[in-house]
């Protein structure tokens, strides 16, 4: 009996599954919800048009993460010029007024992580909430895994800082499920 191949799908058709997800990533970069648009249309663009360069039966969502992140900072780069919020002066327009403790929880955590560096987020995006091992998280970043995991580090540990937290605390126990998702898999504790 002859074996035949089944040929895969053509992985454009996935594409569209994955945008809710690249865009939270490109969310968290930009810190803008229209930046972030248009960074996941010109990543899908990208990925598009370059097909051929995707590896059928990789990691589809890992490839698309890795045009999204390298269309980040390519444009960071060419924009440094740009003058930047660095008192937060537009940014805290940008925030509603809390109704009850849990939003004022979480708008402390997002205050101070929006105070990350934008390489700090990715990580902890990328380990935290998508929960990608930090082997993935290197590769995606085009870095090694002993800087992943450092970059991780630093990240909790500036992060804690930001948040006035004590040494040894841990900041997973009083924190709202929308926290968590930013920092739970990632094993995240006080440094």
């Amino acid at each position: 009996m002859t074996s035949q191949t089944v040929p895969h799908a053509d992985p454009r058709e996935e594409m569209a599954n994955h945008i809710p997800s690249l865009r939270a990533f490109a969310i968290s970069l930009t810190r803008n919800v229209s930046e972030a648009d248009d960074l996941v249309q010109e990543t899908i663009l990208k990925a598009w048009s370059n097909i051929e360069k995707f590896t059928v039966g990789t990691d589809l969502r890992a490839w698309l993460f890795t045009i999204l992140r390298n269309t980040f900072f390519s444009s960071k780069r060419k924009t440094r010029r740009e003058v930047q919020d660095t008192d937060g002066v537009h940014a805290a327009t940008m925030f509603e007024k809390p109704h009850h403790d849990g939003r004022l929880a979480f708008n402390d955590f997002s205050r101070a992580f929006d105070k990350l560096t934008p390489e700090h987020r990715e990580v902890l995006i990328l380990v935290g909430a998508n929960g990608y091992s930090y082997e993935e998280a290197a590769q995606m970043m085009g870095v090694a895994i002993g800087t992943a995991k450092s970059r991780a580090n630093r990240a909790r540990a500036r992060l804690c800082e930001l948040l006035g937290m004590a040494e040894g605390e841990n900041i997973l126990s009083e924190q709202s499920g929308a926290t968590l998702a930013v920092m739970g898999r990632s094993g995240f504790q006080a440094a």
